[in-house]
């Protein structure tokens, strides 16, 4: 009893210090795993060959990109609709060795074409492939938008990395699919660029490049629209959530074309706690504006039970977005940049991300590559930058 008493005469400064260290404890295994990136830096551009020929195919068209860790290699889908070879994505070597990108640096080392569950290659003008995430299944998951004026729907599907064969199709959710008034469902071309896994590999994100046409209006000059990100359980193989994306108003520049167009093409899974790289992609009229944004689900509401953002009176809380880089500021002329991965870490310890683009088999596009530099900062730091701004506060 005596010891119980001489205990709570401690000084009082003891008990806040033992609460502090309780808490940062705590905070630190809650964030242990989150990444938070503070700053990126261009470390270099790469351009394919115009009309490169690889194994009897055109190069071109790549829409989506994946880093394979284990064998340093990186998978790019083409979103050739089978017009100049059947559907098909490609294996690169990139060679980041020197911390940054130069020509003949990107080499493509082989090319897999895709085959529908029969085993046969898809027929032309049947798919639209955009998106691509490897599995640690030694499989790629592959979006496609389909085409609502042919009455094809969008899919995601798992193939074998070694045969490219198709062995699983994901449900899409019918508020996704189009119907034959043109009442609900994805608009055409504007549907499911975007494809990541979480590191853990339990979740898959894909998102609309542009709203649903029950949700709201596509992206027009100095206006935004209203993007789903659409989350899987990859154990059990079901849609399980969905989140409001809001793409940013983009402003033309001597839009003389009048061909604007704007969207999300693709998303990039940074921890299993809801933290994502967005890439969002406008054609101004004179060039491009590139973006990439950090996003958070963290207090976004999920609005799976939706099915129209139009007809809800509901308040709804959108992802949470954070501009980390305005590819504007670059003294590089961007094309139409679609894909993006985490690269292997960098001679300075830093984590690369690469972009591509696809030239759309466009004699006046480029296949181009941008290589950068992630700072991450590590979660303790970024508690104590938190506690501090609290004191200060």
């Amino acid at each position: 009893m005596k010891i119980v008493k001489k205990i709570w005469q401690l000084p009082k400064i003891i008990y806040l210090g033992i609460g502090i260290l309780i808490v940062t404890i705590l905070m630190i295994n809650s964030t242990s795993n989150t990444v938070e990136i503070s700053s990126v830096d261009f470390i270099g551009e790469a351009t394919l060959t115009k009309n490169l020929s690889f194994q009897k195919t055109e190069v071109g068209g790549l829409s989506g990109i994946t880093y394979d860790v284990k064998n340093d290699l990186y998978y790019a889908i083409s979103d050739d609709r089978g017009q100049k070879a059947p559907t098909r994505f490609y294996t690169f070597k990139i060679d980041l060795s020197k911390g940054l990108l130069e020509n003949d640096d990107v080499v493509p080392v082989g090319v897999t074409m895709l085959l529908n569950q029969d085993g046969k290659n898809f027929l032309p003008g049947t798919t639209d492939t955009e998106g691509i995430a490897l599995t640690n299944q030694d499989t790629v998951f592959i979006s496609s938008e389909g085409d609502r004026e042919k009455s094809i729907n969008p899919f995601i599907q798992e193939f074998s990395l070694a045969s490219g064969r198709s062995m699983t199709t994901l449900k899409i959710p019918k508020k996704f699919l189009p119907d034959q008034k043109a009442k609900i469902g994805i608009r055409n071309n504007l549907a499911f660029e975007s494809l990541t896994i979480t590191p853990n590999h339990q979740y898959l994100f894909t998102a609309t490049e542009n709203a649903l046409i029950q949700d709201g209006s596509v992206a027009k000059p100095n206006i935004g629209t209203p993007c789903r990100i659409l989350q899987y359980n990859l154990f059990t193989q079901q849609p399980e959530s969905e989140f409001l994306y809001q793409t940013e108003p983009v402003a033309p520049l001597l839009d003389i074309t009048g061909k604007f167009a704007s969207g999300l093409p693709d998303l990039l899974a940074l921890d299993n706690q809801g933290h994502f790289v967005s890439l969002e992609r406008s054609f101004t009229g004179l060039g491009f504006a590139i973006f990439l944004f950090q996003v958070s689900l963290a207090d976004a509401d999920d609005i799976h039970n939706i099915d129209s953002l139009l007809s809800t009176s509901r308040n709804i809380h959108p992802v949470k977005k954070k501009l980390l880089f305005d590819l504007r500021t670059l003294d590089v002329a961007l094309d139409n940049l679609e894909g993006l991965t985490l690269g292997p870490w960098l001679p300075n310890g830093q984590r690369s991300l690469i972009l591509v683009s696809d030239n759309n088999f466009n004699s006046l596009q480029r296949t181009q590559f941008l290589a950068f530099q992630l700072k991450i900062e590590p979660p303790i730091l970024r508690w104590f930058r938190r506690m501090l701004s609290f004191f200060r506060w």
